[in-house]
């Protein structure tokens, strides 16, 4: 357990300290601590009152963070402040009339103003209140005639930040009462250096600063030169306490309390052993309607997938009601995606460090893991006829993996999704299965869109923008064009176009010679194109066997059994521009190819809106409006018949006809045991993972990652 913010008793005897929420005590020299105050709320920073018969603490049971105080002899518990933001706790003074406490709720940017409030209760007044610099940690002297606190930095936020950087550097300040109060400084810039405290003889300050590396206790008297009491050469020093005659100072340090004899400068760890049952969550017992992630609907129309807390869930889409839960795991799953036949479903889980692609079959209620490789992988889509899946892995190759066999085959490389940069859909089949599109930044940090032949053969670039952002990418249910969002840092998102063969304009008379168009011979060649002009077709790509009538239910659904064709000549030329209008975060292709439908904002609120494709339309091509809530959307996708689009909105699944625009819910319930050790340590793995995968400096080269995490 961790064992946090220790505070000295007056008397030097006893140690009150925070773990895992809840306050506890244990004598000075260590042993068995007991609890002191439990609640299932956050209870943090306890501090005795100059007295010993009561303790002051910050407690979130009422929100961000209050003040409450303790009477050790009555049990009474007393709360004395009530901001909406946090008000962290800074000490007493030394009459015990006051309470002194930092807190954001009044200044800009999220800077602290010193405060003091009666420890009975009551309106609290500012101390210190300047308009632009961040005070907090502060500490009345013993006679009551000046104020000790720390300016600048945002290490009032950042207390746990390891390392040094100047947004970290900190000063000690004297506040010297008068109207208006004269502020000396302590000292200088250049490191970081915080929670002052007064020693017995009201001159010297003790303090914590990392001025010589490490964080250490260092002392001064104002005007004089500070001196180092302790001498760490790693860790951090965080949470002091000293006692009122100066002479023991304890702290936290690695997650252990540590105690210091000021005079010698001997620093030790106190040992704890905890004793006592805390009120932190157990397994509970919970039933959602909301909080819903990452939802997919089935080819069919029939199901959809969702995840709730890392796990996955399948419901009915007519009628909703309880889900079924796919997955029971310590990790997370993510990204679920249907096959063709909408009988199994793919996704993502970590349950083994790395992530990796598993199977579920619904008809067999059996799952298999389908790939094992030494990267993440991520973001999987099913080829039309469900005999291959496409997914990146470790951010740099593009893979394809027979879910029969579990063969793979890298297909592309380059500078692809990992989490937890994942984009919403990456990657596009061809309606013929034969290509992939997807999105890769170059050397620049420009993102483009790709494409690659399934059967093997180079990738070739299709786009050629000087962007940033790529989110998503589609291919037009006829095979022609793709169509994919881009947007610069500070720029609202756009919607632009490629044709992948030279676009010729239609014309409505062109629906009526369709109607001819089935009485040609089949048999007939046709004219062979230009050479300048050569189409591009690969190979069919290799054979591997599918699962029963997946196959045929892809051509029945989805897709085209013409060869797509693409013309690279001249491609650099066919990208226009949509004019949504609109600042779009992701798109998809209705499968008739006749909307774009759109996750965009407008007027600073984010809703769906669709655009039409469909140039023999008689209405003009604008952006028309679906929803109107204020709400977060996400995962939106239409119905097989593409009347209908259905996506989450702050955690609920919604459908939204395109005819009528009106809104419904999906009643969905997903019954599952919330166990809050296992999640604290999945958590735990995923920040550990993710920073270990991305993290970049350049003096970090060879750092064994591995002593790090054990750390």
């Amino acid at each position: 357990p961790s064992l946090a913010e220790p505070a000295i008793s007056p008397d030097g005897s006893e140690i009150a300290f925070a773990s895992g929420g809840d306050l506890w005590t244990v004598p000075a020299a260590g042993g068995q601590a007991r609890l002191l105050v439990s609640h299932p709320a956050t209870e943090q920073r306890p501090l005795y009152s100059p007295d010993g018969r009561r303790l002051a603490f910050v407690s979130t049971r009422t929100g961000n963070g209050d003040v409450y105080v303790l009477d050790f002899a009555t049990g009474d518990l007393r709360r004395v402040t009530h901001d909406d933001g946090f008000d962290q706790l800074d000490g007493w003074s030394r009459d015990g009339r006051w309470l002194y406490f930092s807190s954001t709720s009044r200044d800009i940017a999220g800077m602290n103003d010193l405060f003091r409030v009666s420890a009975e209760g009551g309106t609290p007044v500012q101390v210190s209140a300047d308009r632009y610099v961040n005070e907090f940690a502060s500490a009345e002297s013993p006679d009551g005639a000046r104020l000790a606190f720390t300016a600048r930095g945002v290490s009032s936020a950042q207390w746990w930040r390891r390392g040094s950087s100047h947004l970290d550097q900190s000063e000690i300040w004297l506040l010297h009462p008068g109207s208006p109060g004269r502020y000396e400084q302590v000292t200088p810039r250049g490191a970081r250096e915080g929670w002052p405290m007064w020693g017995g003889d009201g001159r010297t300050l003790f303090y914590v600063s990392d001025r010589g590396g490490a964080q250490n206790v260092w002392s001064l008297t104002p005007g004089g030169e500070p001196r180092q009491v302790t001498r760490f050469r790693d860790g951090r020093v965080l949470w002091p306490s000293l006692s009122p005659d100066g002479r023991t100072l304890v702290f936290e340090r690695d997650f252990r309390v540590w105690r210091l004899d000021t005079a010698s400068g001997e620093a030790a760890e106190v040992p704890v052993t905890l004793r006592g049952a805390a009120a932190a969550p157990g397994i509970e017992r919970r039933r959602f309607t909301e909080e819903f992630q990452e939802l997919a609907l089935s080819p069919d129309g029939r199901k959809v997938a969702f995840v709730v807390r890392g796990e996955v869930f399948a419901a009915s889409a007519r009628d909703g009601g309880d889900a079924e839960r796919v997955t029971t795991t310590p990790g997370r799953e993510s990204q679920p995606v249907w096959a063709p036949d909408s009988r199994r479903l793919v996704y993502v889980s970590d349950r083994d460090g790395e992530s990796s692609l598993y199977l579920y079959d619904f008809g067999t209620r059996a799952e298999t893991r389908l790939t094992r490789g030494s990267g993440d992988d991520v973001s999987p889509r099913f080829s039309p006829d469900g005999r291959w899946i496409a997914f990146a892995r470790g951010g740099r190759e593009l893979r394809v993996v027979d879910p029969a066999t579990r063969e793979e085959r890298v297909l592309a490389t380059g500078d692809l999704d990992r989490p937890p940069f994942v984009s919403g859909r990456p990657f596009a089949w061809s309606p013929d299965g034969r290509w992939i599109a997807y999105l890769s930044s170059d050397e620049q940090s420009f993102t483009h869109a790709y494409v690659v032949p399934v059967a093997g053969g180079r990738s070739r670039q299709v786009s050629f923008l000087a962007n940033v952002f790529g989110n998503t990418v589609s291919w037009s249910p006829d095979g022609t064009y793709l169509v994919l969002d881009t947007s610069q840092r500070t720029e609202s998102g756009q919607v632009v176009r490629v044709d992948l063969v030279p676009r010729l304009p239609r014309f409505r008379e062109d629906q009526f010679r369709d109607l001819f168009r089935e009485e040609t011979p089949r048999t007939l060649p046709g004219p062979e194109p230009r050479p300048e002009t050569r189409p591009e077709t690969p190979a069919p790509a290799p054979a591997a066997p599918a699962a029963p009538d997946s196959a045929a239910r892809g051509n029945q659904r989805g897709g085209s059994r013409r060869p797509t064709e693409i013309v690279f000549e001249g491609i650099r030329r066919r990208l226009s521009p949509l004019p949504v209008g609109v600042d779009v975060t992701s798109q998809t292709i209705s499968p008739d190819g006749k909307w774009l439908l759109m996750v965009a904002s407008a007027a600073n609120q984010q809703n769906l809106y669709v655009y039409s494709l469909d140039e023999l339309s008689r209405e003009p091509a604008v952006a028309r409006q679906l929803t109107s809530t204020p709400g977060f959307k996400s995962s939106a996708q239409f119905t097989p018949d593409s009347k209908e689009v259905f996506y989450l909105e702050q955690g609920r699944i919604q459908v939204v006809p395109l005819e009528t625009r009106q809104p419904r819910s999906l009643a969905v319930t997903a019954e599952m045991e919330v166990d809050f050790a296992r999640e604290k340590m999945a958590v735990f793995e995923e920040g550990w993972t993710y920073l270990r995968d991305n993290f970049y400096d350049p003096r970090m080269h060879g750092a064994d990652w591995s002593a790090v995490r054990a750390r």
